[in-house]
């Protein structure tokens, strides 16, 4: 019997699939119990996908909310009922011609905190039912603007009517959104023509692979090698190194006090905000707890436990 395989996979997405359907063919090929994605991709997007198998899948929590980067096009001219090439055109205006100095001018301005409406076509849920399931039925619902934040935006390419940009946006940023924006700021419509995700969280494209190298150059046996451990998949997060007392308090599930932790050091990590999580680890950077770094009377709360 082999043992249980348990870590971080980041598969780089090809076009023209689901994440769903990603999961379910690597379910599949190295006959998985469990896994989960955290961040979906829309079908035609490509790039991080981050895959969270067996008993990491309690760690996608802390991948779903940091920021992200995307490479992406956006063509001018032409507006989409689903903001982005998938959808039917709705709306063509020929005035395309811009200057460099105005683009980049107007795509600035959406640089830093903003409110974004998101797509009436996406997985967002209206009393149970995804927006895109009642869009299609002549039934769409505009959920409220949420707050955005994105901390860059560079042009890299003009080639008219298309312009391809990069950009680095928090968690829940539709960047289908951020183009017709843009194309109606300009005044003449717009769509996400492509979009590629280079970084989800902590995971880039350097820690991916595609989908077809797994299905193909690795098995059952390999695969651990191309996986991440989860204790390093939490690197931005403290770290306490745990003794033998402590490891046993923790496969009990007994309390943990400050008295537990007071002879450890706790390695502060790469976090800018170190006292959300503490990642507890054994002698050989097993991943055995991670738990609130502030105590509430002495006593600190279990976020997830690996016995």
């Amino acid at each position: 019997m082999h043992q249980e395989l348990n870590g971080i996979l980041v598969v780089d997405k090809p076009p023209d699939i689901t994440s769903a359907g990603v999961v379910a063919r690597l379910k599949r090929r190295f006959k998985v119990k469990k896994i989960g994605h955290a961040g979906t991709l829309d079908p035609f997007a490509t790039g991080v996908l981050v895959c969270c198998i067996n008993r990491a899948t309690k760690l996608s929590r802390f991948f779903l909310e940091g920021n992200k980067k995307y490479e992406a096009v956006l063509k001018l001219g032409v507006e989409t009922d689903t903001f982005d090439s998938t959808g039917n055109i709705i709306s063509v205006c020929n005035k395309t011609e811009f200057t460099e100095k105005r683009i980049v001018e107007v795509f600035r301005q959406f640089e830093g905190e903003t409110d974004q409406f998101p797509p009436v076509y996406s997985a967002l849920k209206h009393k149970g039912v995804p927006l895109y399931k009642l869009a299609r039925s002549g039934k769409p619902v505009q959920k409220p603007p949420r707050r955005v934040f994105i901390s860059r935006i560079e042009v890299v390419d003009i080639q008219l009517s298309d312009i391809r940009f990069d950009v680095t946006c928090s968690s829940g940023t539709y960047i289908r959104t951020l183009c017709s924006d843009i194309g109606k700021m300009l005044g003449c419509g717009g769509h996400l023509k492509a979009l590629r995700r280079t970084q989800s969280s902590r995971f880039s494209i350097g820690d991916s692979l595609t989908l077809k190298e797994l299905e193909q150059t690795v098995d059952v046996k390999t695969l651990p090698d191309k996986m991440i451990r989860m204790a390093d998949a939490l690197c931005d997060m403290g770290t306490c190194v745990a003794d033998g007392v402590l490891s046993e308090k923790i496969g009990y599930g007994r309390k943990i006090t400050g008295s537990d932790l007071r002879n450890i050091k706790i390695d502060p990590g790469e976090n800018r905000e170190p006292d959300n999580y503490i990642k507890i680890v054994n002698s050989d950077n097993s991943l055995l707890a991670v738990i609130n770094s502030v105590p509430v009377d002495d006593s600190y709360t279990y976020c997830c436990v690996f016995n």
